[in-house]
């Protein structure tokens, strides 16, 4: 199912592209493309971390056994301070609590660039 959705999506992006590529050409000179629009989206900055699950527990040490410290939920803000393989130090700033959660439940969002 997934795969038939990237097949038409691509097909059509396909389709668009060769219709615009075939108007500039048939046309005297294209028109400036806007500055908004030339800047690359990796020039943009990161998406924020976010929690991807109801709650995840802050920890003393990045390890799933370590001591609790406090809860981090999906609606709190946080920033991440470093990151340990899969653990993030964060800094809740909701509480204040300061310790380390799971990369696997906080991630970054990403975005898709098509340039």
């Amino acid at each position: 199912m997934r795969s038939t959705r990237i097949a038409i999506s691509a097909a059509m992006l396909g389709a668009l592209a060769l219709s615009a590529l075939s108007a500039t050409t048939a046309g005297a000179a294209p028109a400036a493309v806007p500055a908004a629009l030339a800047s690359s989206c990796y020039d943009l900055s990161p998406l924020p971390y976010a929690v991807h699950a109801k709650a995840v527990t802050i920890r003393s040490k990045a390890s799933a056994k370590s001591t609790a410290l406090g809860v981090l939920y999906k609606s709190h803000k946080f920033t991440v301070r470093q990151k340990s393989g899969n653990w993030l130090y964060i800094t809740d700033k909701s509480t204040g609590v300061k310790g380390w959660v799971s990369g696997t439940y906080v991630y970054r969002d990403t975005r898709m660039c098509l340039d």
